[in-house]
C-alpha cells in the first residue's frame, strides 16, 4: 500500500486560511490534519479536516448538466463540456448582442478567495471583463458597513494587528466576535486564549453565551443585537465623566470628537447618552456598563476587537465609527496590545507574492451594491447571472425574493461542487475541482503564505474554474488573453518567482512562509510621528466627524439606529454563523449536520410563555416569511433574543418547485426566509441581525 503526504490550505470564505497536511492512502485522501509544521497553537478547522468527506460525497457533481424542466423544478440532464460550454457561449453572445455587456452580471466569489490563482471573484470577473463592461457586484455581505466607514476613519492605511500583540494587552475586549466558531486567521483565538492564561481579563459583548464567551472569556456581557453603538455612547459617556479620557493623544491625532462629545452630553438632540439612558435600549444593567467602562478605561493598553456582527445591521456604519472612537479616547491606538476597534483580520500586509489580476478598466463599468443584486434583475437591468462560487439564493437576505430574481433571469451558469440551492435554479451547471484537486498559494488571515499542492487529481469529470473559463474564452475567441498564453502552472511559477520567498522547494515541500515580522501593529508609525506618517484622511488624522462625509450620504453627527420591538414581531433574532459549516458550504454534508444541527436557540422564560419546549418544533416569522425548525431551550441566550444560524439551503412546504414569489413555509431552518434585503445606508451593507420574529408552538414536524 503505497502512501504520501502533502501540504494544503483551505482556500474558502472562512477567514483563516489553515496550514493543513493531507494523508493519502492509495490514491484516496484519507484525512486532514493539521501541518505538523505549524507553530504551536495554530490549529486547523473542524471544517478544514472534513473537506476531504466533500471530494468523496455521493452528491458531488461529476458532470455538466443542463436544466430539463421549469426552473426550480430540479430537471437536469448530464452532458459534455463541448455541449455545456457552447450552450455558455450562445447565451453569453446573445445578451451581448441584445442588452450588451452590461446585461451580464457576475455573482459569487467566495467559494475561493484566497488562492494566488484559484479567486473565484477575481478569475470570473477576469473573464466577463472581456466581454465587455458587464455588472459587478460591488462590495460584500461580511464586512461592507465596516469597509465603507474605515477610509472616512483611519484613511487607507493598514490598520489591523497581528494577535501576538496581544501578549502586551491588559484588557481584551471581544465586541460582536466569536472567534472561536467564526475564525478570523488560525492565530487569533489562540493568542486570546494565552492572554486569558496570563490573567488577562477578556470580556465578550454578545447576546449569545458563545463558544468563545466559554473558551475565551472572562466575563460576558449581554447586549440586545443591533444596540452596540448604544451601549458604545453611554461607555463613553462614563470615561469623559470619570476622566479616562486621553486628552492627549484625542489633541495630537484625532480630528472631530468634540462632535462626538456633544453628542453624548445630547447637545444634539437633547438626550444624555448615559448609561442610565442606554440600559433598557441594550439590556445592560446601568451599573454593569459603568463597572465595563471603568475597567476598559484604566487599562493600559486594551483592544477592542469588533466582530463583523456589530456591523450587520441597520445603523452598523455608526457601531464602527463608535469603535474607532472608544479605542481613540483610551489612546489605545496604533501601539502594542491596543487596536483600532476596525477589524483586525486581512487589515495588514500579508509576505509578497503575485497573483493573477483582471484585465479590463474598472473605471466606467456598471456596478450594483451586493446586497441588493436581485433588484437590478427584477427591474430588469441584469440578464444573465454568471455565478461562480456563490450561493446567493439561500446565502442572500430575503431568498423569496432571490429566486423570483432567478426566475426572471434569461439565463443563469453557476459553477459548483453540489447542486445548491442557486445550482438547482440555473440552467447550466458545470462541475469544478476542490481545492485538493488543483494546487495554489493562499493568502491566510495571518502573515504567512501557504503552498497548497494537489493532494488527487480531479475527480469525475470536474475541471478547476480557470480551466473552465479557458473553455469558454477559446470559444469566444479570447482564449489566449485570458490564460496570458500560460497554463496553471505557469501562473504559479510566476508568482513564486516574483516573490519574498527565497527558497522556494522549501515553501513547496512545507506548505508555510513566515512573514519576518510577527508583532505589527497597524497606524503604529502614525502614532510615532503623525506629521511624518499622517494618515490619507483630509486632515491626517483619525476621522471620528468631518463635513466632508456628507459627500457620500454620511451624517458628520451620529445618528444611531434605535431597534424599535413591535408587538407582532416582539423577538430579535441573530443569525450567526455555524461552527462546522463557511457560510452555506457543507450545509448538504451528513457530518456537519450530525454536529450541529438546525436549530433555534431560545431563552428558557421566552419559551416557557409560549409553550415551547427542548427540542420541539416551532413556527417562526417575520415580515419577510416563515419558516419552521427545532428549538434549542437555553439560559445561553438572553431574554428576547434568538439565534438561527445563518446558511441553511432551503426547503418548502407542500413542492420542491417554488413559482416566483408564492414561497410558503421553509422547513430546513434556511435563516434568509425570515431576513429584509433592504440594507443598512449609506453603505449598503448586510442588516441580517436587525430581524424581528414572532415564534410559536407547532405541532407539526419540519
Amino acid at each position: 500500500m503505497s502512501s504520501r503526504t502533502v501540504p494544503v490550505s483551505c482556500n474558502k470564505d472562512c477567514g483563516a486560511g489553515c496550514p493543513l497536511t493531507a494523508h493519502i492512502e492509495d490514491g484516496k485522501i484519507t484525512r486532514i490534519t493539521t501541518s505538523s509544521l505549524a507553530e504551536p497553537g495554530i490549529k486547523g478547522c473542524a471544517r478544514g479536516f472534513m473537506m476531504h468527506e466533500s471530494v468523496y460525497s455521493p452528491e458531488r457533481l461529476l458532470k455538466p448538466l443542463v436544466r430539463t424542466g421549469e426552473r426550480g423544478s430540479g430537471s437536469f440532464r448530464e452532458t459534455s463540456w463541448e455541449e455545456a460550454v457552447d450552450i455558455v457561449r450562445g447565451r453569453l453572445s446573445d445578451c451581448l448582442e441584445k442588452s450588451g455587456a452590461s446585461g451580464i452580471m457576475r455573482l459569487g466569489g467566495s467559494g475561493a478567495c484566497r488562492g494566488a490563482l484559484h479567486n473565484t471573484s477575481v478569475l470570473t470577473s477576469r473573464f466577463l471583463g472581456l466581454l465587455g463592461p458587464f455588472t459587478e457586484t460591488a462590495g460584500n455581505f461580511s464586512s461592507q458597513a465596516m469597509n465603507f466607514m474605515a477610509p472616512f476613519l483611519v484613511g487607507t492605511a493598514p490598520h489591523g494587528i497581528d494577535p501576538k500583540t496581544l501578549r502586551f494587552s491588559k484588557l481584551i475586549v471581544l465586541w460582536g466576535a466569536n472567534i472561536e466558531d467564526t475564525r478570523f486567521g488560525c492565530e487569533l483565538a489562540p493568542a486570546v486564549r494565552e492572554a486569558k492564561e496570563s490573567g488577562t481579563p477578556v470580556y465578550v459583548i454578545d447576546p449569545r453565551e458563545s463558544r468563545t464567551v466559554r473558551r475565551s472569556g472572562t466575563r460576558w456581557l449581554r447586549i440586545y443585537p443591533g444596540t452596540d453603538a448604544v451601549l458604545m455612547c453611554a461607555v463613553l459617556h462614563t470615561l469623559e465623566a470619570e476622566g479616562f479620557l486621553d486628552s492627549d493623544f484625542l489633541t495630537r491625532y484625532t480630528e472631530g470628537f468634540s462632535v462626538i462629545l456633544d453628542y453624548i452630553h445630547g447637545t444634539v438632540d437633547g438626550i444624555e447618552k448615559s448609561p442610565a439612558w442606554a440600559s433598557p435600549i441594550c439590556g445592560l444593567p446601568a451599573d454593569e456598563i459603568r463597572d465595563f467602562a471603568r475597567v476598559y478605561g484604566a487599562a493600559k493598553p486594551a483592544a477592542l476587537i469588533a466582530g463583523l456582527s456589530i456591523q450587520r445591521t441597520l445603523g452598523g456604519e455608526e457601531a464602527c465609527r463608535f469603535a474607532v472612537a472608544l479605542q481613540a479616547a483610551t489612546g489605545n491606538i496604533g501601539l502594542p496590545g491596543g487596536a483600532t476597534g476596525l477589524r483586525v483580520w486581512g487589515a495588514l500586509p500579508t509576505p509578497y507574492c503575485g497573483r493573477i489580476g483582471i484585465l479590463h478598466d474598472q473605471a466606467d463599468q456598471p456596478s450594483v451594491p451586493v446586497y441588493v443584486w436581485a433588484d437590478a434583475v427584477l427591474d430588469g437591468r441584469a440578464k444573465v447571472l454568471y455565478n461562480a462560487g456563490g450561493n446567493y439564493l439561500s446565502q442572500s437576505s430575503d431568498i423569496k425574493k432571490n429566486i423570483a430574481a432567478f426566475h426572471k433571469a434569461d439565463f443563469s451558469v453557476t459553477h459548483d461542487f453540489f447542486m445548491t440551492p442557486t445550482a438547482y435554479f440555473s440552467d447550466v451547471v458545470l462541475p469544478v475541482a476542490s481545492f485538493l484537486e488543483r494546487s495554489d498559494i493562499m493568502f491566510p488571515g495571518m502573515n504567512y503564505l501557504l503552498y497548497s499542492a494537489r493532494a488527487v487529481p480531479p475527480i469525475g469529470d470536474t475541471k478547476t474554474d480557470f480551466e473552465i473559463f479557458s473553455l469558454i474564452a477559446g470559444r469566444m475567441g479570447f482564449e489566449d488573453k485570458f490564460t496570458g498564453g500560460r497554463t496553471e502552472e505557469d501562473w504559479l511559477e510566476s508568482f513564486l518567482s516574483s516573490s519574498e520567498i527565497e527558497d522556494k522547494e522549501d515553501f513547496k515541500r512545507t506548505g508555510i512562509y513566515k512573514g519576518r515580522n510577527q508583532e505589527r501593529v497597524g497606524l503604529s508609525d502614525f502614532r510615532k510621528d503623525p506629521a511624518a506618517a499622517p494618515l490619507t484622511t483630509p486632515s491626517g488624522r483619525i476621522e471620528l466627524s468631518s463635513t466632508r462625509w456628507e459627500e457620500k450620504g454620511l451624517s458628520p453627527v451620529p445618528c444611531l439606529h434605535i431597534p424599535q420591538i413591535s408587538e407582532d414581531y416582539p423577538l430579535r433574532m441573530v443569525t450567526p454563523h455555524a461552527r462546522y459549516r463557511i457560510n452555506s458550504q457543507n450545509f448538504n454534508m451528513p457530518w456537519a449536520g450530525e454536529k450541529e444541527a438546525q436549530m433555534l436557540l431560545m431563552n428558557t422564560t421566552d419559551a416557557r410563555v409560549r409553550g415551547i419546549g427542548d427540542g420541539s418544533t416551532a413556527a417562526v416569522e417575520s415580515p419577510e416569511g416563515k419558516l419552521k425548525v427545532r428549538v434549542s431551550v437555553s439560559e445561553a441566550i438572553m431574554p428576547g433574543v434568538v439565534s438561527l444560524n445563518q446558511g441553511g439551503w432551503p426547503r418548502f412546504e407542500g413542492s420542491a418547485a417554488v413559482p416566483a414569489g408564492t414561497a410558503g413555509t421553509e422547513l430546513n431552518g434556511a435563516a434568509n426566509i425570515l431576513t429584509s434585503a433592504v440594507p443598512t445606508m449609506p453603505s449598503y451593507g448586510s442588516r441580517t441581525h436587525s430581524v424581528q420574529v414572532q415564534v410559536r408552538k407547532d405541532t407539526g414536524s419540519p
